[in-house]
């Protein structure tokens, strides 16, 4: 496949679970007008409160597994037992329809997007300290003790990650946070167009 030329401007922001990265884009998404949210497949269930098709797409493991066999993610990745990934379509769809796409993925997400798009703009929300981001997920109340700890360790991998990032956003004071956020999507927004690769 040939990606043709993408007019809008495309947002990959990451980070550890329970850095405040969902708090952050909905605020962004509220500062800055015309940008659209990637909505990403997975196989997790549903946590409370979560809309299948605003969220998540939420699909079985089989449903994954044959997307995966018939190369219709744009990245795909397996995170805590889980797989996550976005759909070739709807890139490839928006692409043509000019949008400033945002996609909030994991690292791993974030490396192969770039493959495929390298001027995307790369944003990484760090936590204030790995202390810190124990007591979000705590307080937080949807894991054990146990995928905690998992977390916690896949959260060290991902940050010494972060100087794969063009930017990266200490979510420290959520105001000050939100500024930076806004900022770097505000000066890229009506950027260049992407960068074209071929697969």
């Amino acid at each position: 496949m040939t990606t043709k030329e993408i007019k809008g401007s495309l947002f990959v922001v990451s980070a550890p679970s329970g850095a405040g990265k969902t708090t952050l884009l909905k605020r962004l998404f509220a500062c800055v007008p015309g940008l659209e949210y990637s909505i990403s497949a997975t196989t997790r269930a549903p946590r409370k409160g979560e809309q299948h098709g605003k969220d998540y797409f939420f699909v079985s493991r089989q449903e994954f597994e044959q997307g995966i066999e018939q190369s219709r993610w744009a990245e795909w990745a397996t995170v805590h037992g889980n797989y996550y990934g976005t759909s070739q379509d709807y890139l490839r769809d928006a692409a043509q329809r000019g949008a400033n796409i945002v996609l909030d993925i994991d690292v791993q997400g974030a490396r192969q997007i770039v493959k495929r798009f390298p001027d995307a703009v790369t944003i990484f929300v760090l936590p204030p300290s790995l202390n810190a981001l124990e007591m979000r997920l705590v307080n937080r109340g949807t894991d054990d003790s146990q995928t905690i700890a998992k977390r916690l360790e896949a959260a060290k991998w991902e940050m010494e990650q972060r100087g794969e990032f063009a930017h990266q956003i200490i979510n420290d004071d959520l105001e000050i946070a939100v500024r930076e956020l806004c900022s770097i999507v505000l000066n890229h927004k009506k950027g260049g167009a992407l960068g074209q690769t071929a697969s």
